[in-house]
């Protein structure tokens, strides 16, 4: 493998002629699935430069960044990162699936979880120069509701969809 470019947070690689990005020192990326104990899906909404647009998604983060222990479970990342953007925390986090986010473009892996005994631990809104905004959707009318917001300009992540199949499951 050979570096064709690093940044502060990526770097550019080639390997066998392919070119593609990675995060160094990063363990993985997580993304919870989580449902209110009155039924409401978490969703985050923050403002992504790349596609220069505001973007829906669920609660999702990095394990081992610079804010956290380079050693850092997964699951550990998936509560952590549910409290700092959402304000909820879970008394147990279910592992349901893991894979690349984007396979020919980076060498990231993703874990899905499902946070499990949600209760209110704080305000949300993600660690200092994070702007997210936390919205609460009823289970029944998520549907409804991602497709409004996206004819209203606003893009959805697909792994939402994805996660909207988990939430559905026992």
């Amino acid at each position: 493998m050979r570096e064709l470019h690093a940044g502060r947070h990526l770097r550019l690689v080639v390997r066998n002629g392919w070119e593609f990005v990675e995060r160094p020192g990063i363990r993985g990326i997580v993304l919870v699935v989580a449902v209110t104990p009155e039924g409401r899906l978490l969703l985050v909404e923050q403002r992504r430069e790349p596609v220069d647009a505001n973007v829906l998604e669920l609660p999702a983060g990095l394990a081992g960044d610079a804010d956290s222990p380079a050693d850092e479970p997964l699951e550990e990342a998936a509560r952590r990162e549910l409290v700092e953007e959402t304000g909820w925390d879970a008394t147990a986090m279910e592992r349901l699936t893991s894979g690349p986010p984007s396979a020919g473009v980076t060498s990231e892996i993703i874990t899905f979880f499902r946070a499990r005994g949600l209760s209110r631990a704080g305000a949300g809104g993600g660690v200092e120069g994070e702007a997210i905004t936390v919205h609460e959707v009823p289970l029944a009318a998520v549907e409804e509701y991602l497709r409004e917001r996206e004819a209203g300009g606003t893009l959805v992540d697909p792994k939402v969809w994805a996660g909207l199949w988990f939430a559905r499951r026992p």
